[in-house]
């Protein structure tokens, strides 16, 4: 077992622990440590366990250093404007698309990167992979959009239509797209299987059952992240025109953009905490060849993020 999946089955085990670790894993510095700095990291400390720079950098099934834009303490910074821009109530269909395009993509791009792969796969990607992410780019891309295309073409201009094309309808739309985005890019794991570790952390083989929850997992915290990252900062807005403490109409561009980019920062250490990195699945849930392997405990997994 790789030694970064040994870091996260010590330290990992509770979702406090998960997210204190996060929360310091996170740390957009470490993103200016270069390929040399995290290679050095174990060697240098003397225990990668205690190496949040390079658990944060490198691939835990390949132990290759993840591209910059694609570790995980990227992500806030780069997907923060794309995400504020996507949520913005935009009049132009070809603005709304654009903007969609970019989150889409950027996220396709950050799922693929940290799926679960063997080490001799690597971080390449199969022309299957690359068709799936140009496919799902482009579904969610006009999914996306579709409040504002809806209200465009209908020409909807009553408050009520408003309210729900964008406020209400974005908050299933953007959980349900994500969800759906990790479930396609990261299919093949379902469809080929992924590898699963006994209590010594010894290799016993493919299991198919272990892909599906894995990618299950990530999908379902993807979807809560960008689904409360829609919903929150609308409910605030309504609390706060229903309470009349806002009084000035113009302050509510800002505050949707600030508590939008609050909530995101907020919920991606505490999506990534939602499950356990080295996941466990139980003998009963497993395929039949790996029973015997299971009889003495559950079986280990990397879920990827």
């Amino acid at each position: 077992m790789d030694i970064n999946l040994l870091f996260w089955k010590n330290e990992g085990k509770t979702f406090l622990s998960r997210l204190r670790i996060w929360f310091s894993v996170l740390d957009p510095r470490s993103l200016f440590s270069s390929d040399a700095e995290i290679k050095n990291a174990p060697s240098i400390i003397g225990s990668a366990e205690r190496n949040l720079n390079y658990e944060s950098s490198v691939h835990a099934g390949t132990s290759d250093i993840l591209p910059t834009v694609f570790r995980p303490q990227a992500f806030f910074p780069i997907s923060a404007p794309l995400v504020v821009a996507s949520f913005l109530p935009h009049t132009m269909v070809k603005s709304a698309l654009l903007w969609q395009f970019l989150l889409q993509s950027y996220v396709a791009g950050f799922n693929h990167a940290n799926r679960n792969t063997l080490p001799d796969q690597g971080l390449k990607t199969s022309l299957k992979q690359g068709l799936l992410i140009v496919g799902s780019v482009a579904y969610a891309t006009c999914a996306g959009a579709i409040p504002q295309i809806v209200m465009r073409r209908l020409r909807l201009s009553s408050p009520a239509a408003q309210m729900f094309f964008r406020s209400i309808l974005p908050i299933p739309l953007s959980a349900s797209l994500m969800y759906f985005n990790v479930v396609v890019i990261r299919s093949e794991e379902s469809e080929n299987g992924i590898q699963v570790f006994d209590t010594d952390g010894n290799s016993v083989g493919m299991s198919k059952a272990a892909g599906t929850k894995a990618v299950q997992e990530t999908a379902v915290s993807r979807a809560a992240l960008f689904g409360t990252t829609a919903a929150v900062p609308s409910l605030v807005l309504f609390l706060l025109q229903k309470g009349r403490f806002l009084q000035s109409p113009l302050l509510l561009a800002p505050i949707r953009h600030i508590s939008t980019a609050i909530v995101l920062g907020l919920m991606i250490p505490v999506s990534f905490s939602l499950y356990p990195q080295l996941g466990t699945i139980k003998k009963e849930n497993l395929e039949k060849e790996f029973q015997p392997a299971a009889a003495s405990g559950p079986l280990f997994y990397h879920k990827g993020l």
